[in-house]
């Protein structure tokens, strides 16, 4: 660590501050933002110590955008750096998510706000659509025959998540931990590596899981599991979320949480911030509170608890081959919920022409940013719905 670095505790955390309050366009627009900011322009992290946060922040799990930030606050100011910096980079969108909650309770059910959210809704499911592609190309390769033949394993985990999870309708967190596991053991299996260690394992996940107790129990474990397996985007926790929140625990609607996606979207900081919106219509602020604590913590725990060795940790082979062989399901899975919440969601002419519409937007308008789409999605409801 360096002694005297170039910025305070107090200007670092008044920038990440300000980043979570004006920061747009989803985690890659805001890891670009960093860069350009603390490196390039205020050099205050040297261009190495960057790309170690990011490569740390795609390793592990935890929403990519948060993550980075919590290593770069760690790099000169420790823990408490990583932690001020992660608590202003989420504060802002919480605050933002838990007002947009209160409004959407009051107001939720008048002709106005269902018309918006009409629109909104169609052009979510293009976002998503555009933002699995993405993920797809990035985490696992293009699709080309060469590709497919040399990262074939991968490419079967990635089929496997899209069926199990369009028939199932929920997430499938064993099937995660067992596509890791088995890519790990195939790939590079570390030196301690049995049969009895995995099965020991499996068990515990399903013990966990199985935990039953009071709504704000079950939203903490619910979360801080979510927020345990996600890898990269933020939207990679879409599928965790839909078939939990919607599916199995029936604490939102299909539309409403459609609604919370559209939300997270439409505010600044990391999309993950989602929860919060969710938390809230589920237990009002006490809720959201819980939901972002849980989801966040692990992310936090994960970079403080790796930062001081990552270096060592990030040229682990099996660590490595163990977190691409998850990615392909999670991302897998996220294409299979978008199927799932766009049979649902798509329900007319003009929801498909918004959710086309939108997907060619992001393809060929390349510096429109999503709040944008979301606002013109929210304005063409109104129109069709009320005009």
């Amino acid at each position: 660590m360096i002694v005297n670095p170039k910025y305070t505790l107090r200007e670092l955390t008044l920038y990440f501050l300000k980043l979570g309050t004006i920061g747009f366009g989803g985690p890659v627009a805001l890891v670009g933002y960093m860069h350009k900011d603390l490196v390039e322009d205020r050099q205050w992290i040297s261009d190495e110590e960057y790309k170690e946060g990011l490569a740390l922040a795609q390793l592990a799990p935890g929403p990519l955008a948060a993550q980075l930030g919590i290593y770069l606050g760690f790099v000169h100011y420790g823990f408490l750096g990583a932690t001020l910096a992660g608590f202003a980079f989420i504060l802002p969108s919480f605050i933002m998510v838990v007002l947009l909650g209160m409004i959407y309770k009051v107001y939720g059910g008048l002709a106005w706000i269902q018309a918006v959210f009409y629109g909104v809704g169609a052009a979510v499911i293009g976002i998503i659509a555009i933002s699995s592609y993405k993920l797809t190309l990035k985490s696992i390769g293009q699709f080309k025959l060469e590709s497919l033949k040399s990262k074939w394993l991968l490419w079967l985990f990635f089929i496997l998540a899209i069926i199990i999870t369009y028939t199932t309708e929920q997430e499938q967190i064993l099937l995660f931990i067992a596509t890791g596991l088995l890519y790990m053991t195939i790939k590079a299996p570390p030196n301690w590596w049995t049969t009895k260690t995995a099965n020991s394992f499996v068990f515990f996940q399903i013990a966990f899981w199985d935990y039953e107790s009071t709504v704000l129990a079950k939203i903490a474990i619910f979360f801080a599991t979510a927020g345990t397996f996600v890898f990269g985007s933020g939207l990679a926790i879409v599928p965790f979320l839909h078939s939990g929140v919607v599916t199995e625990n029936g604490w939102l609607t299909e539309q409403q949480f459609l609604d919370a996606v559209a939300v997270a979207m439409i505010t600044p900081g990391p999309v993950v911030i989602i929860v919060g919106f969710i938390g809230f219509l589920v237990n009002g602020f006490l809720g959201a509170l819980v939901a972002a604590l849980a989801t966040f913590l692990p992310c936090y725990l994960f970079t403080i608890a790796m930062a001081p060795y990552f270096k060592k940790i990030a040229q682990n082979k099996p660590v490595k081959a163990f977190v691409e062989g998850i990615t392909a399901a999670v991302v897998g899975a996220l294409v299979g919920s978008v199927i799932v919440i766009a049979k649902r969601s798509i329900i007319d002419i003009p929801t498909v022409f918004i959710a086309i519409l939108t997907i060619l937007a992001l393809i060929y308008v390349k510096k429109i940013q999503e709040p944008y789409i979301i606002l013109i999605a929210g304005i063409i409801g109104i129109f069709i719905k009320l005009i």
